[in-house]
């Protein structure tokens, strides 16, 4: 932190970072149809997170009004639920169960992160006004402009994660969800330039949570809602910029009190690139399996080896785990595993799961599954350690792998072969097979929860995304009440 405090009283020029955020929201003009028929998956497997996450009483104890009959008629839906709440409460509830499985979309850079995670705020502004708008008499908004907003909503998240790394300061990479939620929804509601640029600034002036919560010893539940936190937040710095509220010019650069100097070590942030469509066109989907993602190779190399092994699993000397550098710095735990927040961001319990059973699912981290002796029995056995290449792989911007390899040893002096997996099935150089897998687990997650005749028309929007653009918002989320 500089010693010298500064004390003039003179207001400094917008920070840049400011106003790039800004001009790109209000004057980008996204032309990308790759772009946009990935935003149409990611709204899909977003919400397939979203509808899985009502199965568990922990995510849904948190949604509904903040009191009892605190709802809002006419306000936004909450998927799955019959809740209409105001649009800064629906956006937590939206975000907290997308999130809550640790399922949805990934980023991976500098700093990581799911930058679905704004889909919370989005669609809960988007159904906000599109009903304000029916109710006057006015055109509601398309869901064109939902799909804009979140490709602009991952490029503010995933440009900003590009080069620099929060964690490595110790700060949650939510934040970036703040800021981008605070962004997209601030022009949404009619925001111009200055507005954004005021409401941007609050967003960076909040702070950061700690990432305490995501490691261990405290590893917790809170990283399921912590995003749900952070796109609501930013819905609120948006409503409140909208008053005309004032911003503040230098919310990172400003010696001894910015953000820089607080909280970033003095370090500005540095970029990569200018915001586009970058980061929606090369957005990671967790297709198959609800794990952290640096882990999700190490899952896939597991369930093929399962076969190998599973009827000699007591047999077993050690598993070796070579990963990248994230990977070991964020997943590598031993010791008691307490909660299923803890077991899904510990990468042997995430090998030993399949290794033994052929499967990883949301229910394997819950505590009737976690009982069985052979799981920490295993991960006893366990060898974590960096490959480097899978890390130099992961920072090439033309690349993005996250690669994982994993082998078992036998006590006989056997071994099975080392399997590698350089990038999962959600990587968009598997796209074409991963996407009927997206598909299917949309089917599988939302299907039941609603009406036979609600789900086919749902159904038959979704496989046609030129009309579920052209559909309105509050058409579209009507669909999704149960």
């Amino acid at each position: 932190m500089s010693n010298a405090i500064n004390r003039s009283a003179k207001r400094a020029e917008w920070d840049q970072v400011l106003v790039d955020i800004a001009d790109y929201v209000c004057n980008y003009k996204v032309a990308s149809d790759l772009a946009y028929d990935t935003a149409h998956y990611c709204l899909m497997d977003t919400l397939a997170c979203g509808f899985q996450a009502l199965d568990y009483p922990a995510c849904t104890k948190l949604m509904g009004p903040v009191v009892p009959g605190a709802t809002l008629a006419g306000g936004a839906r909450v998927p799955g639920t019959s809740y209409e709440l105001d649009p800064v409460l629906a956006a937590f509830n939206i975000g907290a169960m997308n999130r809550w499985l640790d399922f949805n979309d990934t980023w991976l850079a500098a700093e990581w992160g799911h930058p679905s995670d704004n889909l919370g705020g989005i669609l809960a502004t988007a159904d906000y006004l599109s009903r304000q708008a029916r109710a006057r008499g006015k055109d509601p908004l398309t869901m064109k402009a939902v799909l804009t907003a979140a490709i602009m909503a991952h490029e503010i998240q995933g440009v900003l994660a590009l080069e620099n790394s929060y964690n490595r300061v110790g700060l949650d990479h939510v934040l970036l969800v703040r800021v981008a939620t605070t962004a997209v929804v601030t022009r949404m509601f009619g925001g111009d330039r200055d507005t954004v640029l005021n409401a941007v600034s609050n967003a960076w002036i909040d702070g950061c949570s700690l990432r305490t919560y995501r490691h261990a010893p405290n590893t917790g539940s809170r990283k399921s809602w912590a995003a749900g936190d952070a796109t609501s937040r930013g819905v609120r710095l948006a409503l409140i910029a909208m008053t005309g509220e004032m911003g503040y010019p230098s919310a990172l650069s400003a010696k001894t009190w910015g953000y820089y100097d607080v909280l970033f070590k003095g370090r500005e942030f540095s970029f990569q690139r200018p915001y586009g469509s970058y980061v929606m066109e090369n957005v990671l989907f967790k297709i198959s399996y609800p794990a952290e993602f640096h882990s999700q190779t190490a899952v896939e190399a597991s369930m093929t080896l399962h076969a190998e092994v599973r009827n000699r699993i007591d047999d077993i000397e050690k598993v070796v785990i070579e990963t990248q550098e994230a990977g070991v710095r964020i997943i590598d735990k031993t010791g008691p595993l307490d909660n299923p927040a803890d077991r899904d961001h510990c990468i042997q319990y995430m090998v030993a799961v399949p290794l033994i059973f052929g499967r990883l699912t949301a229910a394997d981290y819950e505590d009737d599954v976690a009982l069985d002796p052979r799981i920490d029995a295993l991960r006893e056995k366990m060898e974590v350690t960096e490959n480097e290449q899978f890390t130099k792989d992961y920072f090439d911007p033309e690349l993005r792998y996250i690669g994982n390899a994993v082998q078992v040893f036998f006590k006989d002096g056997t071994s099975t072969d080392r399997v590698a997996v350089d990038y999962p099935i959600g990587h968009r150089e598997r796209r074409e097979e991963g996407i009927p897998v997206l598909i299917q687990k949309f089917v599988d997650s939302v299907s039941p929860k609603l009406a036979a005749k609600q789900w086919d028309k749902l159904n038959a929007l979704c496989m046609e995304p030129e009309k579920l653009a052209a559909t309105a918002v509050d058409d579209f989320m009507a669909l999704l009440v149960a």
